[in-house]
C-alpha cells in the first residue's frame, strides 16, 4: 500500500470511529463556586456578629449579606466534626468515633474515613469540579502522616487535587509543619521575618483560586479553607493583642452578661435566655488576685487577636473573589469545629508543654512572660473562664456534649442566590448536613460508588429549604452525640444530655432532659418533671447508638493513645536517619519518652571545624537538639522552655567520629506518684564512646516530646536551643541512629491530659 492509500485509510478509520475515551464531565448550569472557612475552637459567641467584642469586620459583612444560624451543630471535637463535614455521615459511621490520633480497632473508631464514605471532594469531582484543600486536615491517622504515607486518607487521597497544610491537630503558628500536596515542607518564612501560618494559608487559597481561573475559568471550584486560628497555641502581632487587653480587663462573669445582651438585641437567642451558672470550677472573676487577672486578661487577648488577625486575612481573600468578579456566584460558609477549648485547664498556660512534663507553670512565671503570650516562644491558651465566655450563653466545653461543646456559629453567603440579608434561622442543623445541603443546592445526587466502592447512604439531612424559609422545619431525624462517653440526643425540639466523668460507671450518669425551643442555654432540666420523655430519648440514643457503630462506650484518654503508640512502633527500638532526607512528624518519629535511649551521629569533620545541629526533635517551646558549636558537643534539653545544657567537656577533633547522647533514668525503684515528677536521669554526652560530660535532673519528656517533628542535619523552624535556625551542619553527617531501650513506663492519664490539649 502507498504511503498516501494507508494515510487515507487510516483518515477513513478516525473519522468512522467513536472516541475511546470518554467525555469529560460538565458542571451543573451555574453550578456555584464553593469557599468553605472552617476555624478552629471558636466559641459560639465569638465572632462579633454573634456577640462579641472581638474585631470580625469580614465575617460580620458576610453575615450582613447572607444569613446567620443559631442552631448549628458539631460533634464537640475537631477530627469528628471535620469527618462529618466532608462526607455527609455521622461521625462514628465513617469511622472517626473519636480523634485521627488512634485506632481503637473497633469500626467506629478506626481514625480514618471509611472509603465507603465519601467526601464532598469526591463526589464534586465527578461533576467537573476542582477541589483545593488548604489548612488543617486532621482526618488521616497521624502514625500515616510520614514520607511514606501511606497516602490515601491524605487530602490527594480523599478527591483534593491540591493540599497546602497541615495534617495534626494543632501546630506553630510561626514555624508550622507544612505539607505540600504528600510532600512535607519548610515553612516559606519565620517569625523574625513576619511569616504567619494564618497569612501564608490565605496567600495559598488565593493562589490555588487564582490559578484555577487562569487555567479552567469555565469549571466551578471547591476551597476547603481550614484555618489553625484559634486552636492553641494562640499566636499573633504583639500589638493586636495588647489592644484587647482593655477591652477585657472587666473579666469573663461581665463579658459573659456582655455578650447575652448583645445576642438577644440580635434576635440571636431568645429574650427569655438564662445565663447559666459558671461552669464546674470557674471561680468568679472578682476572687482573683490582681496578678492573675493580668495575666488571664493577657491569655484572653492572645485568643482574640488570633481571631482578630484571622479575619484581616480572610479579608483579602474576599476582596480577591470580588476584585477577580466570582464573589457572586461563590457559595461561601463560615464556622466552627467544636466550641471552646477546656484545654487550658483552670489557670491558663504561656507555654503548656512545661507542665505536661510535670514542670509547674505558677503565677508569678506566668507574670513574668507576660509579654511574650502569643510570641514564638509560647504555647499560650487561656484559663476555662474565658473558654466559658466564648461558647456564652451555653454550658460546658469542646469535649462535651452541652451546648457549650457542640452549639457553634454558622454564616453562609451566595449574592446570586440567596435574595434574604442578614437574616437569622434558628433550625437545628448537624454537620453531616452540610454535605446534603451542598448537593441539594448544586443539583447533583450523591453518587453510588466512587472509585468502584459501593458507598453507604447519606446520613445528614439537606437544610437547603430553611435558606429561603425561615419558617421551614428543622430534619425529622433525630441526631445523636457521643464524646469520651459524654451523650446526648436531640429530637423534636428536645434534648436529652449526660455528663460522663471519666472512669465513672457509665450507668451512673445523670441524664438532663430540656426543652431548647424554650431553653436555648439548657439551663432548666426537666428530668424530673418529665421522666418519660426522658426515658424514651435515652433509649432512642442507645438505639442510635447502636446503628451507628458508637459502641462500644469508651471513656479513656490516656490507654487508648498509649495502646495506639505500642501497636504503630511494636517492637521498634532502632532508627537509622541518613543525611538528606526530609522532616519526621513527631508521631513516627523515636518515642524516647520516659525511657533509657542512645543517640549517635556518624560525622566527618574537616581541619577548619564545624558545627551545627545533628539532630533536633521539637521547637522553642519543648524538645532536644544535638549539636556542634564553639567546637563542642553540646545537648539541650528543652523542657517547657527550660534549658538544661550540657557541653562537652573538650573539643571535637577534626576526623571521623561518632558524637552521641545516652540518656539514663535513675531511681526507678518505684512507680512515682500520679501527677508528680518521676525520678532522676543522666545525660552523658559521648565522642566515640568516651563519655565527655554528663547532668543529672529530673527534667525528661515524662509524657511528651514535641507536637513539632524531628529534623537531621539541621532544625528548621522554631529552635529548641539556644542557635539561630536552621543551624545546619557544616561537616559531613553521613546518618544518626537512636536506639531505645524496650522498657517504657508512662502514666496514662498525664499522656491522655497532653494529648487532649493538642486536639
Amino acid at each position: 500500500m502507498s504511503e498516501a492509500a494507508f494515510a487515507g485509510a487510516i483518515g477513513r478509520t478516525v473519522a468512522s470511529s467513536k472516541p475511546w475515551w470518554p467525555a469529560p464531565p460538565r458542571p451543573p448550569a451555574g453550578a456555584p463556586n464553593i469557599l468553605v472557612v472552617l476555624f478552629d475552637d471558636v466559641g459560639f459567641s465569638d465572632f462579633g456578629c454573634y456577640g462579641s467584642p472581638i474585631r470580625t469586620p469580614a465575617i460580620d459583612a458576610l453575615a450582613a449579606q447572607g444569613l446567620r444560624y443559631s442552631g448549628f451543630h458539631t460533634t464537640a471535637m475537631c477530627s469528628t466534626t471535620r469527618a462529618a463535614l466532608l462526607t455527609g455521615r455521622n461521625h462514628h459511621s465513617v469511622g472517626v468515633g473519636c480523634l485521627a490520633n488512634f485506632d481503637s480497632g473497633y469500626p467506629g473508631y478506626r481514625g480514618k474515613i471509611a472509603r465507603e464514605a465519601g467526601t464532598i471532594a469526591e463526589m464534586l469531582r465527578a461533576h467537573a469540579y476542582r477541589n483545593y484543600m488548604v489548612g488543617k486536615w486532621h482526618v488521616t491517622p497521624l502514625t500515616e502522616s510520614g514520607a511514606t504515607g501511606p497516602f490515601d486518607g491524605w487530602p490527594l487521597g480523599r478527591g483534593f487535587d491540591r493540599f497546602y497544610g497541615f495534617l495534626d491537630a494543632e501546630t506553630d503558628q510561626y514555624a508550622p509543619e507544612l505539607v505540600l500536596d504528600n510532600t512535607h515542607i519548610s515553612p516559606p518564612g519565620s517569625f523574625a521575618d513576619g511569616y504567619h501560618l494564618t497569612a501564608d494559608l490565605i496567600d495559598q487559597a488565593i493562589r490555588f483560586i487564582a490559578d484555577h481561573t487562569a487555567d479552567r475559568p469555565d469549571l466551578p471550584w471547591l476551597t476547603w479553607l481550614a484555618l489553625g486560628a484559634c486552636h492553641a497555641p494562640h499566636q499573633a502581632p504583639r500589638d493586636i493583642i495588647e489592644s484587647y487587653d482593655a477591652v477585657f480587663a472587666h473579666g469573663w462573669d461581665v463579658e459573659r452578661a456582655q455578650r447575652l445582651a448583645r445576642q438577644k438585641a440580635m434576635g440571636l437567642v431568645p429574650e427569655t435566655t438564662d445565663l447559666p451558672p459558671r461552669n464546674d470550677g470557674v471561680k468568679a472573676w472578682e476572687t482573683h488576685s490582681d496578678e492573675e487577672r493580668r495575666v488571664f486578661t493577657r491569655l484572653q487577648s492572645a485568643f482574640a487577636g488570633m481571631l482578630d488577625h484571622a479575619d484581616q486575612h480572610l479579608a483579602r481573600l474576599l476582596a480577591f473573589l470580588d476584585r477577580t468578579g466570582q464573589r457572586d456566584n461563590t457559595l461561601v460558609i463560615v464556622m466552627s469545629d467544636n466550641g471552646a477549648s477546656q484545654e487550658g485547664g483552670p489557670l491558663g498556660f504561656v507555654n503548656a508543654m512545661g507542665p505536661f512534663n510535670f514542670k509547674p507553670e505558677p503565677i508569678a512565671e506566668k507574670l513574668a512572660r507576660i509579654d511574650d503570650i502569643g510570641g514564638p516562644d509560647t504555647h499560650s491558651n487561656f484559663p476555662h473562664g474565658w473558654a466559658m465566655a466564648s461558647n456564652t450563653p451555653l454550658r460546658r466545653y469542646k469535649q462535651n456534649t452541652h451546648g457549650g461543646g457542640i452549639r457553634d456559629p454558622f454564616i453562609l453567603s451566595w449574592p446570586q442566590r440567596i435574595a434574604a440579608q442578614g437574616e437569622l434561622r434558628h433550625q437545628f442543623v448537624h454537620a453531616s448536613d452540610l454535605v446534603p445541603t451542598l448537593l441539594d443546592l448544586i443539583g447533583i445526587a450523591a453518587p453510588a460508588t466512587i472509585a468502584g466502592v459501593p458507598q453507604m447512604p447519606l446520613e445528614g439531612v439537606s437544610f437547603a429549604a430553611s435558606i429561603a424559609d425561615a419558617t421551614a422545619p428543622s430534619k425529622p431525624v433525630p441526631q445523636y452525640f457521643e464524646m469520651f462517653g459524654h451523650r446526648g440526643l436531640w429530637h423534636d425540639g428536645w434534648k436529652a444530655v449526660a455528663f460522663h466523668p471519666p472512669g465513672t460507671p457509665f450507668d451512673s450518669d445523670k441524664w438532663e432532659l430540656f426543652h431548647l425551643a424554650e431553653d436555648f442555654s439548657e439551663t432548666h432540666d426537666l428530668a424530673a418533671a418529665e421522666p418519660e420523655r426522658l426515658a424514651a430519648l435515652v433509649k432512642l440514643w442507645w438505639e442510635q447508638a447502636e446503628a451507628h457503630q458508637v459502641l462500644p462506650l469508651d471513656d479513656r484518654f490516656g490507654p487508648r493513645f498509649a495502646e495506639n503508640a505500642a501497636r504503630f512502633h511494636g517492637a521498634r527500638t532502632r532508627f537509622v536517619f541518613h543525611a538528606g532526607m526530609g522532616h519526621v512528624p513527631t508521631d513516627v518519629a523515636p518515642d524516647v519518652r520516659s525511657r533509657d535511649y542512645l543517640i549517635e551521629a556518624h560525622v566527618e569533620i574537616g581541619p577548619e571545624g564545624a558545627e551545627g545541629v545533628l539532630i533536633a526533635h521539637g521547637d522553642a517551646t519543648s524538645g532536644y537538639s544535638l549539636y556542634v558549636k564553639d567546637g563542642h558537643l553540646v545537648h539541650d534539653l528543652n523542657i517547657g522552655g527550660r534549658h538544661e545544657i550540657i557541653s562537652s567537656t573538650r573539643a571535637v577533633p577534626a576526623g571521623a567520629h561518632r558524637l552521641g547522647l545516652r540518656v539514663e533514668r535513675l531511681r526507678r525503684e518505684s512507680e512515682p506518684a500520679k501527677g508528680a515528677r518521676t525520678g532522676f536521669s543522666q545525660y552523658t554526652l559521648l565522642i566515640d564512646g568516651e563519655e565527655v560530660g554528663a547532668l543529672t535532673t529530673q527534667l525528661a519528656f515524662h509524657t511528651l516530646i514535641s507536637w513539632s517533628g524531628l529534623d537531621i542535619g539541621h532544625d528548621r523552624g522554631s529552635p529548641v536551643s539556644d542557635y539561630t535556625a536552621p543551624f545546619a551542619f557544616t561537616g559531613r553527617l553521613s546518618h544518626v541512629t537512636v536506639t531505645m531501650q524496650n522498657e517504657q513506663s508512662l502514666d496514662g492519664d498525664s499522656v491522655g491530659r497532653a494529648e487532649m490539649a493538642r486536639q
